[in-house]
């Protein structure tokens, strides 16, 4: 895969999942089921690296995949305890095990077309 498809499916992915889960904890807000203010600031952690993601930042999607993580348990939680939002919780798990396969390859490659990386310690 080139990097051009990487970026294309990773900001694809980031969207949809922002949005998928907007609409929910919204929703969720708006029903009464979590407090209006609860449910935004759940969604918070996953708008921080939005700049860097929609740039193509390499560093920004290297450390984005540990934020997916707290939105990976939330739904695997979710598709443990209940059954209503099956649907919903099986959908989010799949996005967001895509986007943790996607984000590391495009940092790591990307970063590689720029010349990024560790430097190897030189022998003195």
């Amino acid at each position: 895969m080139t990097s051009n498809t990487l970026f294309t499916l990773s900001r694809l992915g980031y969207f949809a999942l922002a949005l998928l889960l907007g609409g929910w904890f919204v929703g969720q807000g708006i029903s009464g089921e979590y407090t209006l203010l609860f449910s935004l600031l759940w969604i918070v952690p996953l708008l921080l690296p939005a700049k860097g993601v929609f740039q193509g930042n390499p560093y920004t999607y290297a450390w984005a995949s540990f934020i997916l993580c707290l939105y990976m348990l939330h739904g695997l939680t979710l598709l443990y305890v209940t059954t209503d939002a099956f649907a919903f919780a099986l959908i989010e798990v799949l996005l967001i095990g895509v986007l943790l396969i996607a984000f590391p390859f495009y940092a790591r490659i990307r970063g590689r077309e720029l010349g990024l990386g560790l430097k190897k310690k030189s022998k003195e």
